[in-house]
């Protein structure tokens, strides 16, 4: 192999990092959902969605600069992940949990339905960082994917730790196991439930404007929720460093099969790729490469 195919093949690995950040974000809502409800949220790519377009608004309809407007949105994010616990989830407490998860997936039709409404379906410029290059190790990086990579591992070391030694993190892990036993050690379910909404809701906007900052602003965002799904599972579901790894594999396997398989097999290899290695892993690991191996005896 040549220089220059050394080069494409380390920056092709260093795009699917980059990318592999992106589905990350994303992937932590799903998991942080979990650990907390028990429940997979089907909505979390279009809460993504609603936080990129809040930022998207704020700095080009009321000329917010990035930075305030990034925190606005945050705090939007945060109020939208209450009222969605308070107004529609915590109704459903006690209910089946196919039906709680149905009703994720008509929150992500109605979010998606009134982003169309309000700002239609067509594709919008979103370029808040500097757009010059960097140069890294004679790989291009660009600002905004640096900025990515940062803020996303910076976020999983956060809950990491949130999850293993804070009180408030251990109370959440006892009433995803059982919430019956977690409201006797005097745990506020329903606050537990609230935050968990708000701290998916909050990941899930970084995503976005981070997403969108890399591209472009679209409806079609939203559908990234679905392509994280199999990173989420590779990972193990209750796993906050198995989103990680699990969305950084994905990323990865999906820029290398993208990069070279693609002009023999057709573009659609690169996301039949993650599938693939989803597979290949769970006949190995039922419960993905970090989840917790689940005993049942009869």
């Amino acid at each position: 192999m040549d220089s220059e195919g050394v080069r494409l093949f380390f920056q092709l690995i260093l795009s699917g990092l980059i990318v592999g950040c992106i589905y990350a974000s994303v992937a932590l809502g799903f998991v942080l959902i979990y650990k907390a409800t028990d429940i997979i949220n089907f909505a979390q790519g279009e809460l993504m969605l609603v936080g990129a377009y809040i930022c998207y608004a704020l700095i080009t309809e009321f000329k917010i600069p990035f930075v305030p407007a990034f925190f606005l949105t945050l705090v939007f994010s945060a109020v939208l992940g209450i009222l969605i616990e308070m107004l529609v989830l915590r109704p459903m407490v006690g209910e089946p949990i196919f039906s709680v998860i149905m009703i994720t997936i008509g929150l992500a039709t109605l979010f998606r339905s009134i982003i169309g409404l309000i700002w239609g379906h067509d594709v919008y410029p979103f370029k808040p960082f500097p757009e010059t290059p960097l140069d890294f190790f004679n790989l291009t990086i660009m600002p905004v994917e640096l900025t990515t990579c940062v803020v996303v591992v910076g976020l999983v070391v956060f809950f990491f730790l949130f999850f293993h030694y804070s009180r408030l993190g251990i109370a959440m892990r006892a009433t995803a196991f059982n919430q019956k036993y977690a409201l006797l050690m005097g745990v506020s379910v329903r606050k537990i439930f609230s935050l968990a909404w708000v701290f998916a809701s909050v990941v899930a906007s970084i995503g976005g404007i981070f997403l969108a900052g890399m591209v472009h602003i679209s409806p079609e965002m939203s559908y990234i929720g679905l392509k994280v799904f199999p990173a989420v599972i590779l990972g193990g579901i209750d796993s906050i460093a198995g989103a990680m790894v699990g969305s950084l594999i994905i990323g990865v396997v999906e820029n290398l099969a993208g990069g070279y398989l693609s002009q023999i097999f057709g573009s659609g290899v690169k996301e039949l790729s993650a599938f693939a290695i989803l597979i290949i892993i769970l006949m190995i690991k039922p419960y993905g490469l970090f989840g917790k191996e689940e005993v049942i005896r009869v």
